[in-house]
C-alpha cells in the first residue's frame, strides 16, 4: 500500500520520508503535519514498507515498533542489511528497555522516540535526520566517483605500461636466445664470433645486438618506473581535487576545484589568476585530465620558486579552441631542451627532476584526442597548453 501526501508529488525536490505505522489515523496525522516539508510515503506494515523501499529512493525511514505480524524491529534489521545508508527513526509506545536496546543495536537507529511524540519534537528530529541523510548521500556519491576515478586512471596506467613492458619482455627473450646461441657457437669453433664487425648476412654481431637490446630495455624500464612515479605523485596531488567535482563538471570547474584545495602558500595562491575565456565540457577521462593539470600546476609553481614577482595564469579556452593554458613568468626553458621535452626525459628547468612526467602528461592528453604544446622564452616564462579535441557539432 502506498500513499503520497497532497502537495508532495515525486520530483518536488524535497527529502523523501517513509512512515510505517499500522494505525490509519497516525499515518494521516503524519502526512498532514509534514507534507509541506517532505515527500511523505506511508505504509501500514513491514512488508508494505519494504515494497515501497524497493520502488522509491527514500531518505529517512520512520517506523512504529509494535505492529501486527512483523514488528518494526524486523524492518530495521532488514533495512540494515539491504539499505545500510538509510537514516532510521524508531517510534514506540513501550518502555521495554531490553527490546529497545536489541532494536537499536541491531538496526543502527538514528533516534528512538516515545509515543506520544510532540509534533515540534518530531519536526526537529526529521530536520536532523534529513541533514544526516544528505551527508550520507554526499559520502556515497564521493565514494562512487572516487571508485570511478581509480578505475579510469588505473586503466590508463595499465594501457600505458603494457607496450614498454611487452618490449622489455621481447628483448629479454631475444637476449636469452642470443646468449644460448653464442654458447653453442663457441663450443663448436673454440670461441665466440660476436667480436666481428658484422656477420656474413649483414646483421649486427651478437655483441651489438645485445647492447642494442639492453639499451632499449633500460629505456623502457626507466619509462615504466617514471610513469609510476609520476602517476603516484599526481594522484597524491590530485587527491586534492574531489573526484565528485571533477567527473561531472567542465574545464573551469576542474581548474577552480583543483586550485581551491591545492597545497600552496598564501604567496603562491596570490600569484595565480584564472582567465575563463570560454568554458567547455571534459567528456573523456576527466580524472586523468585532472592529473595532468595538477602536474602542470606543480611544474609551474616550481619554476616560480626564485621569481620575485611570480605570476601564474591559467586560461580556460584559448581563442575558439577547447584548451587549458598554464602560463608562468619563470626563467623559461633553454631552446635545446624545449624541443625535446615531449620526446626525451630531459629536465624542464635545469634542475635534477626528469622530464618523463611531461611525456606522461602528453600521452594522457593524446589518449583523449588532444595533446600538449610547450612554448617558452628564456627570461620570459613558459606556457604549457592542454589541447582538447573539438566538440562534435550537431548537424544543422
Amino acid at each position: 500500500m502506498e500513499q503520497w501526501t497532497t502537495g508532495a508529488a515525486p520530483g518536488a525536490g524535497m527529502p523523501t520520508v517513509l512512515y510505517v505505522d499500522d494505525e490509519d489515523l497516525a499515518r494521516k496525522y503524519f502526512s498532514r503535519a509534514f507534507s509541506n516539508e517532505y515527500r511523505v510515503l506511508t505504509a501500514p506494515g513491514v512488508d508494505a514498507g519494504l515494497a515501497l523501499l524497493g520502488e522509491h529512493e527514500v531518505d529517512v525511514l520512520v517506523t512504529d515498533y509494535r505492529m501486527p505480524g512483523r514488528a518494526g524491529g524486523e524492518l530495521l534489521r532488514e533495512v540494515e542489511q539491504t539499505r545500510p545508508g538509510l537514516v532510521r527513526i524508531l517510534v514506540t509506545a513501550y518502555a521495554d528497555k531490553d527490546v529497545l536496546m536489541e532494536t537499536v543495536n541491531g538496526g543502527d537507529v538514528f533516534r528512538v522516540l516515545e509515543k506520544p511524540v510532540r509534533q515540534e519534537a518530531l519536526r526537529e528530529v526529521l530536520r536532523q535526520a534529513s541533514g544526516e541523510a544528505e551527508r550520507r548521500a554526499r559520502e556515497r556519491a564521493a565514494r562512487r566517483h572516487g571508485l570511478l576515478a581509480i578505475e579510469e586512471t588505473v586503466a590508463f596506467l595499465a594501457h600505458e605500461l603494457n607496450t614498454p613492458l611487452a618490449t622489455i619482455a621481447g628483448f629479454a627473450l631475444a637476449l636469452a636466445r642470443g646468449v644460448s646461441g653464442s654458447g653453442s657457437a663457441g663450443g663448436s669453433e673454440g670461441g665466440s664470433k660476436s667480436g666481428r664487425a658484422a656477420d656474413d648476412d649483414g646483421s649486427l654481431p651478437l655483441q651489438a645486438q645485445l647492447g642494442n637490446a639492453v639499451a632499449h630495455m633500460n629505456d623502457n624500464a626507466r619509462y615504466c618506473l617514471s610513469v609510476l612515479d609520476a602517476f603516484v605523485a599526481s594522484v597524491q596531488r590530485a587527491s586534492l581535487v574531489p573526484a565528485a567535482r571533477v567527473a561531472d563538471g567542465g574545464a573551469h570547474r576542474m581548474v577552480t576545484a583543483l586550485l581551491a584545495s591545492y597545497p600552496m602558500s598564501a604567496t603562491q595562491r596570490a600569484a595565480i589568476e584564472i582567465v575563463p575565456e570560454h568554458d567547455f565540457p571534459i567528456a573523456a577521462a576527466p580524472n586523468c585530465v585532472a592529473l595532468v593539470l595538477s602536474s602542470l600546476v606543480d611544474n609551474a609553481l616550481r619554476a616560480l620558486q626564485e621569481q620575485p614577482a611570480a605570476r601564474l595564469r591559467i586560461t580556460v579556452g584559448t581563442g575558439a579552441r577547447p584548451a587549458i593554458a598554464v602560463e608562468d613568468n619563470g626563467a623559461g626553458i633553454p631552446p635545446h631542451i624545449l624541443h625535446r621535452l615531449l620526446l626525451d626525459p630531459v629536465p624542464m628547468h635545469g634542475g635534477a627532476e626528469h622530464g618523463w612526467g611531461l611525456i606522461f602528461c602528453n600521452r594522457v592528453m593524446q589518449s583523449v584526442g588532444g595533446g600538449l604544446r610547450v612554448q617558452s622564452q628564456l627570461g620570459r616564462g613558459t606556457t604549457v597548453t592542454m589541447n582538447f579535441p573539438d566538440p562534435v557539432k550537431e548537424p544543422a
